[in-house]
């Protein structure tokens, strides 16, 4: 299923061209309140199989309103954290040598690579459609575009080989950079260059998990006014999602709603203002972001 955060608010699934709300039946059901935020959502679908049901009886109804009417929203606009993956695709640690003046640094145990995981801001977040707005400190501000993965069920200690059992859903994460100023031979700035307000774009909607049965077979497209400025594979990873989980829950407790975003591919690209953004990722969806500079 696809399950998408529209209009006022709202959770509901996505069927063709329809979009069905479903939040008002998990409140009539008492497994929600009316306020709900869609953490407690993904919670619910992801442990509870009462709600899942109100859900899928939902997809299967009918009716709905057309999904061009409807505003949709960041799926999850508060997770309780949003990890990142850094440089996880050798062709864009490449292209960062030449980009930035980056160290190539050969890569000879994984979890050294995947100890460089940041967090990024739950205030960045914004959703399909919307506008990424460039900072007057700004000199340089490039678009990454990502697989990301929605926890569903708690993760501590959590082998490769159950991994994916923790995950409710995929979307598409937008990992919106600053290069300049703070990057060029600078450390620990990511968090600050990647945090700022428009930064973190997320969507189209979740796809759960059982619609797409290997995460690392799935192509990533961007086209940056309307020009082909990405095309990329999730297999060619270094790290694949089954690792970062096994990394990360080794570390700490992964919970329901936390994103776990995998790292962006080669063709990363300079924004400048009136750019508009055109992502797809293979069995989840496309969505377009817009681009203006700060007034």
């Amino acid at each position: 299923m696809k399950i998408c955060h529209y209009n006022k608010n709202q959770a509901g699934v996505v069927v063709g061209n329809k979009v069905i709300n479903f939040g008002d039946a998990l409140i009539k059901a008492g497994l929600a309140r009316q306020s709900y935020t869609m953490l407690e959502i993904i919670d619910a679908l992801a442990n509870n199989p009462a709600a899942m049901q109100i859900a899928r009886d939902a997809a299967n109804s009918g009716g709905g309103e057309d999904l061009i009417s409807v505003k949709l929203l960041a799926p999850i606009q508060n997770p309780g954290s949003l990890w990142a993956a850094a440089a996880n695709y050798g062709a864009h640690r490449a292209e960062m040598v030449e980009r930035m003046g980056s160290a190539n640094k050969q890569i000879i145990n994984k979890d050294d690579l995947m100890a460089e995981f940041f967090l990024k801001t739950t205030s960045s977040i914004i959703g399909p459609g919307d506008t990424i707005i460039l900072p007057k400190i700004s000199k340089l501000v490039d678009f990454e575009c990502e697989l990301c993965a929605v926890i569903g069920k708690r993760a501590r200690k959590v082998s490769e080989a159950q991994a994916l059992e923790h995950v409710f859903g995929y979307l598409m994460c937008w990992d919106i950079s600053q290069r300049d100023p703070w990057g060029k031979g600078m450390h620990n700035t990511r968090n600050i260059r990647k945090g700022f307000d428009t930064f973190s774009a997320l969507g189209p909607w979740i796809v759960t998990r059982d619609e797409i049965d290997e995460p690392q077979n799935l192509s990533i497209k961007v086209l940056q006014n309307d020009k082909e400025a990405m095309t990329a594979h999730t297999s060619d990873m270094i790290c694949g999602l089954r690792e970062h989980i096994r990394f990360l829950s080794s570390c700490l407790t992964l919970r329901p709603g936390d994103l776990i975003t995998t790292g962006t591919p080669a063709g990363v690209s300079k924004l400048r203002d009136g750019d508009h953004l055109h992502g797809t990722i293979e069995k989840i969806g496309s969505m377009e972001l817009f681009v203006k500079d700060d007034e």
